[in-house]
């Protein structure tokens, strides 16, 4: 298969006081086009530090990245920024929106910035936000807030998606809806999509399940078929 993304040998280590930690140790992984991956792994297993490094938001201590054999490890930070702003969709654990603008105006903000965007109207129906349009964020819920930064992520039509615990601060039935809202993006618009998550459960919405545990993958599995995120239960 085509593939996008590619580490090879990504070490992470940093200092806390006299102590170093060594949050990845080796990794050698590639991502496909159009994969929805579940990176899988308790707190400290280093899934943040690993996607910050697939984003663009960090570099290795040792070790390269690849983005389509482009060598970001050695880019400097300008050529980092375009790959991130051009290429790369972040969605987090908590929605970051800019409270004085409604739900259209918070995509807009990117759609005013990238090269082929879409619409922030289509965007925000591919999430199932439509009727909230020109609803505030204090006006809607945490899960129609997470699903509007979805859908600020996917304006720009990114080649990557990068989710970090998208589901974290929110209850099991709203969860479900954004895992939907996400794993609809990765079907219609066939962007290569990184869930990262310590909930085994949603491993079963993805394509390939990749496991970490001490800064290393230590288990790489494809699920035979994906079940619907509304089917989960957790």
């Amino acid at each position: 298969m085509e593939w996008v993304l590619r580490a090879e040998g990504l070490a992470k280590s940093y200092r806390m006081g006299e102590i170093e930690v060594r949050a990845l140790r080796g990794i050698d992984l590639t991502l496909a086009a159009g994969e929805l991956v579940v990176l899988l792994g308790a707190s400290g297993s280093g899934k943040s530090t690993l996607l910050n490094i697939l984003g663009g938001l960090d570099v290795p201590s040792a070790g390269r990245m690849l983005y389509r054999e482009r060598d970001l490890t050695a880019a400097r930070e300008r050529t980092r920024t375009a790959y991130r702003r051009d290429h790369v969709g972040f969605v987090f654990q908590f929605y970051n929106l800019v409270p004085s603008l409604t739900a259209r105006e918070n995509v807009a903000i990117v759609t005013d910035l990238a090269h082929n965007p879409l619409s922030p109207d289509h965007a925000l129906e591919i999430v199932g936000l439509s009727h909230r349009r020109d609803h505030f964020p204090a006006q809607m819920s945490g899960g129609e807030q997470q699903r509007v930064a979805i859908a600020r992520a996917i304006a720009k039509r990114p080649e990557v998606l990068l989710c970090d615990e998208p589901t974290g601060a929110l209850d099991v039935e709203t969860g479900k809806l954004v895992l939907a809202a996400i794993a609809r993006v990765n079907r219609e618009l066939g962007s290569t999509t990184v869930v990262i998550t310590h909930n085994a459960v949603i491993a079963e919405i993805a394509d390939r399940v990749l496991q970490l545990a001490d800064g290393r993958v230590t288990g790489d599995r494809r699920n035979p078929t994906k079940r619907d995120p509304a089917e989960l239960a957790w």
